[in-house]
């Protein structure tokens, strides 16, 4: 295959064709923005967007096209400013209302959960009123804008909303407060899960028709928050049904796997998804880039590179001899790219290096 674009490129992986060279797709968005709001973007990039700098690093984007969108009934929102880096939220239900704390980061760029917005039974019957009276639709406007916009630059892709039992530990609970509830009052948060998973099926009936081809379980999933036990019995179930779903439709899917992993290698075909997105090696993780390869197999991996390479503490050297090793490894079938993001002290040359590394690779 010649003369391919990045898009072409990215669906051929995909495919199981192997496609000009390899596929160079770091995450970029994050490290640009803090350069950028503290005016530290380093000469010549203080002028560029973040796609010209997509360019510059001869990099493909990965997350766009995202149409996929979300009302809700029957339910009053508002927030509040505390100070300078919190924010509180309300949602004000018939059955009760649930409020939530986020705090921002030194930029205002990113946010935590201060306070989750379920934490106590009650809570979560308030929160399946929510899922019970929400709507899930497309917006071919906004995806066809978000196309012309980025181009040829990668395969429109993009994340949604977490599976239940991960939702909670993430985005509605904590992990901790989950777990307790887990084995306090099991009848509690079986019922949350199965409301979720009916309130789902509306979500992926969208995701089924969109025109998006690939599309991200981004779970986050760590093996120290999700073992072998958990998964087997809340996940794998569910990530099994949604997949099969999902490739009757024509759709690859692929799942974030940031954290800890090495519980979890054994285990990562328990479902027949087509990549796993963000293994992270030694030195950052805690498995070898040869134990990934054992696990995966055939499947796509998408990134692979550890974020702390692109640090001043570690020589570009080494940085090179990884992305030789996950090419020696897994092209085609890699879609090479930083696990999971580079740090915003990180050296963008570093990427660029790299980006031209790859199109003299393999």
């Amino acid at each position: 295959m010649a003369n391919l674009s990045f898009r072409e490129m990215n669906l051929a992986v995909f495919r199981g064709e192997a496609p000009d060279h390899v596929l160079w797709q770091p995450r970029l968005e994050f490290w640009y923005a803090v350069n950028k709001k503290r005016g530290a973007l380093p000469e010549p990039l203080a002028e560029m967007s973040l796609l010209e700098l997509y360019d510059y690093c001869h990099a493909s984007v990965r997350y766009f096209g995202h149409g996929l969108r979300h009302r809700q009934h029957g339910v009053e929102f508002w927030q509040e400013r505390l100070d300078e880096k919190r924010v509180r939220h309300w949602w004000k239900t018939p059955v009760g209302t649930l409020t939530a704390v986020t705090r921002f980061d030194a930029w205002g760029l990113s946010a935590y959960h201060e306070e989750y917005r379920v934490k106590t039974p009650e809570d979560l019957q308030i929160l399946e009123y929510l899922l019970e009276h929400e709507e899930w639709y497309w917006d071919q406007e906004a995806y066809e804008a978000s196309l012309a916009e980025v181009g040829d630059r990668g395969a429109p892709q993009f994340y949604f909303r977490r599976s239940p039992l991960q939702n909670l530990f993430i985005a509605e609970m904590g992990f901790q407060t989950t777990i307790f509830m887990l084995y306090d009052r099991p009848e509690v948060l079986h019922r949350y899960i199965e409301v979720q998973t009916q309130a789902d099926d509306a979500l992926y009936e969208v995701l089924s028709t969109c025109p998006v081809g690939i599309l991200n379980f981004g779970e986050n999933i760590d093996a120290h928050m999700d073992p072998p036990t958990l998964w087997h019995q809340y996940m794998i179930p569910y990530y099994r049904r949604r997949t099969q779903y999902l490739h009757e439709a024509g759709k690859f899917v692929h799942i974030h796997v940031d954290g800890a992993m090495k519980p979890l290698l054994g285990h990562l075909r328990d479902c027949p998804w087509d990549g796993i997105e963000a293994a992270t090696p030694l030195p950052q993780g805690d498995v070898t880039i040869e134990q990934i390869k054992d696990a995966l197999g055939d499947l796509v991996l998408l990134d692979g590179v550890p974020a702390v390479f692109f640090l001043p503490t570690y020589r570009e050297q080494e940085l090179i001899d990884c992305v030789r090793r996950l090419v020696d490894l897994f092209y085609p079938r890699l879609v090479l790219g930083i696990s999971d993001e580079i740090p915003p002290d990180g050296d963008i040359e570093r990427v660029r290096m790299v980006g031209e590394l790859c199109r003299e690779l393999p």
